[in-house]
């Protein structure tokens, strides 16, 4: 066993399952009631050479304090202070660990401190491995689509287990593929399921209702956070976060029309409030672009594989029949950025994280009678290029003129499982070279699919695992989450589809061209 995994180990046993320790001495000695909390845990994310942000959420105004070692009795730790968190960011803060050893496990201890008593709260533990800086051993894991169709925290099956499954393959860290929340989905007491199975809920007052005020957008993200599966987790895993529709509302465009359930009718209002909430909960590095709400961005890992985050949700025009000239999707500039990034990109594998599929339909209702809408990329036409494929045409055609090889697609947003094979010899778009899209998911919502390829840049379904009914719940046990993990000396890519239980259902190894 790793040096690292004896660290997760031994801190697991000192921590024990909620990685809560035996307080230290706090700066002030008070009774517990006067003492700040965490109420929602620790995460970590955006691992990018020799750093990492480190999250959590306060009860009351008050400095996050965070402190790292590469040993977990912290006999030499660094210190570093957050700036005031309080109800203008809902009381959440981070900080950007920085300096750190490559390539080490990371333990770190987050405490607030009453922004007015000095008061410390009781403190939380987590830990992490820090990038590489030499080709090693890669093990991730991806999915998508958290407490979706009402299907919240069961306390009858021990919360979502799924994120346990995922925190025993003791992964270096988990890219959230999309829907991290669903702000339209209202999680009620109970719902009657396969068979009249009863499926029952933890209920709050934010997710009684769909979420249009900025606090009910908050709340979502702290009711996923009462799950002491996804709090062990996220203490243990760090974070690649990206968004997808149902941060907002199903399905949203700028044309979204909202339904009789918002008294809230302005689709970008809702964006506005869902962005900010996204962003304050989110263990992301913050960037000074768009106003320092842009979500796409690059995230090294090693000389072995570097991550591309994508945005396919904030620079898109409106959802119609994607058909005929090119249509937004990701967006000029995004689109560039992505061209340029991939191409001077030196890592092994590039990774393409993309909160949804580049061949499936995914329908949006109609235009006009017969006339259907569309989602995603695709558009129901096998044919040549149209509307928003021609992004992706674009993109394709300028990997193969600047030769950019093994670049793998992941992605969640259909809620279920499938390995698909692109080739310009089954396609009608040519100019292109092979490539993989993985799709996993749902988390813990209901399972739906499969859904039909779109043919135009030749996909082929290798694998595919979708429930026999729309809309199965967890029980039925059609949640899945990917995996990859990367050889050290060979370069091989494994990507590992598994069940809710962690069990494989496919595999498929890549050699690096």
């Amino acid at each position: 066993m790793s040096e690292f995994n004896l660290g997760r180990r031994r801190i697991m046993q000192i921590a024990g399952a909620g990685m809560l320790m035996p307080s230290l001495a706090p700066a002030v000695i008070a009774s517990v009631k006067d003492r700040p909390k965490l109420t929602d845990g620790v995460q970590s994310g955006d691992l990018q050479g020799d750093r990492a942000i480190i999250w959590s959420r306060s009860d009351r105004p008050a400095r996050m304090v965070v402190e790292w070692d590469t040993r977990s009795m912290f006999t030499n730790p660094r210190r570093l202070v957050s700036p005031l968190a309080d109800a203008r960011t809902d009381f959440t803060a981070r900080v950007d660990l920085s300096g750190l050893p490559l390539n080490q496990a990371i333990f770190y201890r987050v405490t607030f401190e009453d922004a007015r008593t000095g008061v410390a709260s009781e403190p939380w533990f987590g830990h992490l491995r820090s990038a590489p800086s030499q080709r090693r051993d890669i093990r991730f894991v991806w999915s998508g689509d958290t407490v979706g169709q009402g299907f919240g925290i069961n306390p009858d099956i021990g919360g979502m287990r799924i994120y346990e499954a995922m925190r025993l393959r003791l992964p270096d860290f988990f890219i959230h593929s999309g829907d991290t929340i669903y702000a339209d989905g209202p999680v009620p007491a109970q719902l009657t399921t396969e068979g009249g199975r009863i499926w029952r809920n933890i209920t709050t007052e934010a997710k009684s209702k769909v979420a249009e005020t900025l606090d009910e957008y908050r709340g979502n993200y702290r009711y996923n956070l009462l799950d002491e599966n996804l709090r062990r987790f996220n203490a243990e895993v760090p974070q690649i976060w990206q968004w997808d529709d149902h941060e907002v509302v199903n399905n949203w465009s700028p044309s979204k029309q909202l339904d009789e359930r918002y008294m809230v009718k302005d689709i970008q209002t809702l964006v506005g409030r869902a962005r900010q909430a996204w962003l304050e909960y989110a263990p992301m590095r913050r960037q000074s672009a768009d106003g320092g709400g842009r979500i796409y961005r690059k995230l090294s890992y090693g000389p072995l594989l570097d991550v591309f985050v994508l945005d396919m949700r904030s620079y898109r025009g409106p959802n119609d029949d994607n058909l005929g000239g090119e249509k937004p999707f990701l967006g000029r500039e995004q689109l560039d950025w992505l061209k340029r990034e991939l191409k001077d990109s030196q890592a092994q594998w590039k990774v393409v994280a993309a909160d949804m599929p580049i061949g499936l339909g995914v329908p949006d209702g109609e235009v006009s009678p017969g006339v259907a809408r569309w989602e995603a990329i695709a558009n129901g036409d096998p044919g040549p290029a149209q509307g928003r494929e021609l992004e992706i045409a674009e993109l394709l055609a300028y990997l193969r003129k600047h030769r950019v090889r093994n670049h793998v697609w992941l992605t969640a947003d259909v809620h279920y499982c499938a390995a698909h094979h692109y080739h310009p010899d089954r396609a009608a778009f040519q100019d292109f070279e092979p490539f993989w899209e993985f799709v996993a998911g749902p988390l813990n919502a209901g399972s739906f699919g499969p859904n039909v390829l779109d043919k135009t840049f030749g996909p082929e379904v290798v694998f595919q695992k979708a429930p026999p009914t729309q809309n199965a719940s967890p029980f039925a046990g059609f949640q899945f989450f990917g995996e990859v993990q990367i050889d050290g000396q060979t370069t091989e890519m494994s990507v590992i589809l598994r069940d809710l239980d962690g069990v494989a259902v496919f595999e498929r190894k890549l050699q690096p061209a």
